[in-house]
């Protein structure tokens, strides 16, 4: 059996494809490109408990990937039974996201940068998927990928009314770079993030660099897990010809 042939034919299986041809690869933000979580993390428990709010570090991985303003929401929700207005909710956004900004730069995920390099020289195009806000990470995006990421190719929380985990970010994504899903793989580390995009049916790999177990990505969906980036990017080329191997064996009369 070829590496990587039988979740390739389980995701084929399970969404009733007949090809799997990767055009694209869409890469969430947070966790993923940049190792900020732990910033995050921080900043949800404290910014959360000026407002009374408990939320700790541990839960704010499970949040991961949903909309700030959303997360609040349900926050709330949850805890004093009071719907609040979304206006409400961005200017308790807003504290979280300063929180977050004295904490100093995140750095790139180890790794992440290599393999979008690899994956443009095989052809193909990036895209960003976030449900981030955080201008701070957003507009310095394309200045600290160059020639790599592109505003033209992102998806923000800023784009969308229903973010993860409901699969409106990434069917946007696949929208703007003119692919099906069957022509995509999706890079992400969050359960809610991993649970969008198997809900927009594209091949899904879970990175897992926070401290959640691995089996809560896998029960989402996941159908490749690593534990980390570097470990995916030495595994890229190999999954990418396993995936054109078995569309040509699938499919002999366009080779």
């Amino acid at each position: 059996m070829k590496p990587f042939e039988e979740p390739i034919r389980q995701y084929l299986r399970r969404h009733d494809f007949g090809k799997f041809l990767p055009k694209a690869v869409l890469f969430d933000m947070d966790g993923v490109i940049y190792n900020s979580m732990p910033h995050h993390a921080i900043a949800w428990q404290e910014s959360m408990a000026r407002f009374g709010i408990h939320m700790t570090q541990h839960e704010a991985y499970l949040y991961e990937g949903m909309r700030g303003v959303e997360t609040i929401r349900l926050q709330v929700r949850k805890q004093k039974g009071i719907d609040i207005s979304m206006e409400e909710s961005h200017r308790l956004y807003e504290v979280k996201s300063a929180i977050f900004a004295s904490l100093g730069k995140a750095e790139k995920m180890e790794g992440v940068e290599d393999l979008m390099r690899q994956i443009k020289d095989c052809g193909l195009k990036i895209c960003v998927v976030t449900g981030s806000g955080q201008r701070t990470l957003l507009d310095h995006l394309e200045q600290q990928f160059p020639g790599l990421l592109h505003h033209e190719l992102m998806v923000t929380s800023f784009d969308v009314t229903q973010g993860k985990p409901k699969p409106d970010p990434y069917l946007m994504g696949l929208e703007k770079c003119g692919v099906q899903p069957w022509e995509a793989i999706v890079v992400e580390n969050a359960p809610l993030g991993v649970r969008a995009a198997v809900a927009a049916r594209i091949f899904t790999v879970a990175v897992n660099t926070g401290p959640l177990d691995d089996r809560i990505l896998l029960d989402e969906g996941a159908d490749l897990i690593y534990r980390r980036m570097t470990d995916f990017r030495d595994q890229w080329s190999t999954l990418l010809g396993s995936a054109m191997d078995l569309y040509k064996e699938d499919n002999p009369m366009t080779t």
